[in-house]
């Protein structure tokens, strides 16, 4: 019986570098590989977690074709479980493909397909109500989602003592908390990154960020910040995180990492300070190779990273 149900985001990624430069027009630039890895937030989230060895389901969508095989292939491996997991016959597998440039950011082309076809009506209570944490990745891009009806998903997940995790990707030019507001009281752990929390709140400083979400009915939120860490704000109180520092190949995944830290902590039942550093640790650890997972922490990895590498947390600024 799986303790985390994840849904959402289900991708198949081709990574591409790190290159110097994008090749003129016209020119072929040789590569030595083209790595092919699920990916999607849910799928990263799930994959993440069975490393620190936590059992997990995976909800989502996928087309009838190679890339959803290879997919379902991938998280069989896992042992992660796919029952939930809907083939489409009208939408091809989600894939994106990812230019890694050096000393610039990541550029992306993206193909949304069977994602589109992902419904709340396809998650079943009864499973809902087996789990310890519920995770849904990839708010407001998955179009198929009613808000209604996941109101209605979160608070079944309260009657149930189901502990929720949330995480949005916010399409370029989405702004304010309209469609957020009701969701935010029924959601136990919000977590955007500063871009996220800036195209809801309107506000660049990370703790009027903070403010702006809790005050709109958010519970514990926590804001991610690349390598600038991460704050949080729980119950009135404030923190903030420093980040490690690794030997960066490929940011893709980090947020991911750190989300699925954030869940062991909450089987864990860790405080917040502890599971900031947890989870900065499982985060920074994706960015040592190309891919979102490859070079994820184990849970026993990440406990001793932890204690050979102290990171302060501070309450407040």
């Amino acid at each position: 019986m799986p303790d985390v149900g994840c849904a959402g985001l289900l991708v198949e990624d081709t990574f591409c570098g790190p290159l110097a430069a994008l090749p003129p027009q016209g020119a072929l630039l040789a590569l030595d590989d083209m790595p092919v890895r699920a990916g999607g937030c849910a799928a990263n989230v799930a994959i993440d977690l069975a490393k620190q060895g936590i059992a997990v389901d995976l909800a989502g969508c996928v087309g009838r074709d190679g890339s959803a095989d290879a997919l379902l292939k991938t998280f069989a491996r896992h042992d992660i479980g796919c029952s939930r997991i809907v083939r489409v016959e009208h939408h091809p597998t989600s894939r994106t493909i990812i230019l890694l440039i050096e000393g610039q950011d990541r550029r992306y082309l993206h193909v949304i397909g069977a994602n589109n076809a992902f419904t709340i009506d396809q998650i079943a209570s009864e499973w809902l109500a087996s789990l310890k944490v519920f995770y849904l990745g990839g708010l407001f891009a998955l179009p198929g989602i009613e808000f209604s009806k996941l109101a209605a998903l979160l608070s079944c997940c309260r009657e149930a003592r189901v502990k929720t995790v949330v995480d949005v990707v916010v399409p370029h030019g989405q702004a304010g908390l309209a469609q957020l507001k009701p969701l935010l009281p029924l959601i136990d752990v919000f977590l955007p990154n500063d871009d996220e929390a800036r195209a809801f709140t309107g506000f660049a400083d990370p703790f009027d960020q903070l403010r702006a979400l809790t005050d709109a009915g958010a519970n514990t939120v926590i804001i991610t910040r690349g390598g600038s860490g991460s704050v949080a704000a729980c119950d009135g109180k404030t923190w903030t995180c420093g980040a490690y520092s690794m030997d960066v190949v490929d940011p893709s995944g980090s947020g991911d990492a750190f989300t699925s830290g954030v869940i062991r902590s909450l089987l864990q039942g860790w405080d917040l300070p502890q599971t900031l550093r947890y989870a900065s640790a499982v985060g920074a650890s994706a960015t040592r190779a190309a891919g979102t997972t490859d070079s994820v922490f184990t849970a026993a990895e990440a406990e001793a990273f932890v204690i050979e590498h102290p990171l302060t947390v501070t309450e407040g600024r």
